[in-house]
């Protein structure tokens, strides 16, 4: 005769049960997750909205301040002509370094002369002088030599290219002979806008 065995599990209900807790503790935790990600999401997506708000501000204050400026110009008739362009790139072009320009005028001043004055008009150093007249000396063989000096001089001859003897006159200081003197520096400029040559 057989037998039937009935295999009986009486701890059915307790392992229904741990499966029951096991899944809520999944379904939080995922839920947990998806809730902290999403509030992540949230604040990064505001403060790259608040960050975009800022310079769309920003630009749009911009974009009005440059219409006000060009209401402005308009207003005022500053608007820049081709004529002004060049002439602003002339200016920008023709200036004149003056530190080393007196730097290299000092240095070819000799002892034998003196500068006293200078003036600068019209596109022309026109640079006044004494000297003391030497019996063994001509007259304007220092002068001249002065003249030859400052045109061989690279950083005075390149904005004046001609230097020219313009007058001269005897004069008596403390019984003391001198001639006075006016030497013109004719720059760059002056000889394009026609003046003499």
């Amino acid at each position: 005769m057989n037998k039937f065995y009935f295999k009986i599990n009486l701890n059915k209900f307790g392992e229904l049960k741990q499966k029951a807790e096991s899944e809520k503790r999944t379904f939080r935790i995922s839920a947990i997750s998806y809730a902290a990600i999403f509030f992540i999401a949230t604040i990064i997506v505001i403060l790259l909205s608040s960050n975009l708000s800022a310079k769309i501000k920003n630009r749009s204050k911009l974009l009005n301040s440059i219409r006000d400026e060009i209401k402005t110009y308009k207003v005022s008739g500053e608007f820049l002509s081709s004529k002004d362009l060049v002439r602003l790139a002339n200016i920008s072009s023709e200036r004149i370094f003056w530190t080393k320009k007196l730097v290299a005028l000092s240095e070819k001043t000799t002892d034998k002369i003196a500068i006293t004055h200078f003036s600068f008009k019209n596109n022309k150093l026109s640079l006044f002088g004494i000297t003391r007249l030497d019996k063994d000396l001509k007259e304007f063989d220092l002068i001249d030599d002065f003249i030859t000096e400052l045109n061989n001089d690279k950083q005075i001859n390149f904005d004046f290219p001609e230097i020219q003897f313009v007058k001269s006159s005897k004069d008596k200081e403390k019984d003391v002979e001198i001639l006075r003197f006016q030497i013109d520096c004719i720059s760059k400029s002056y000889t394009k806008k026609g003046g003499r040559k």
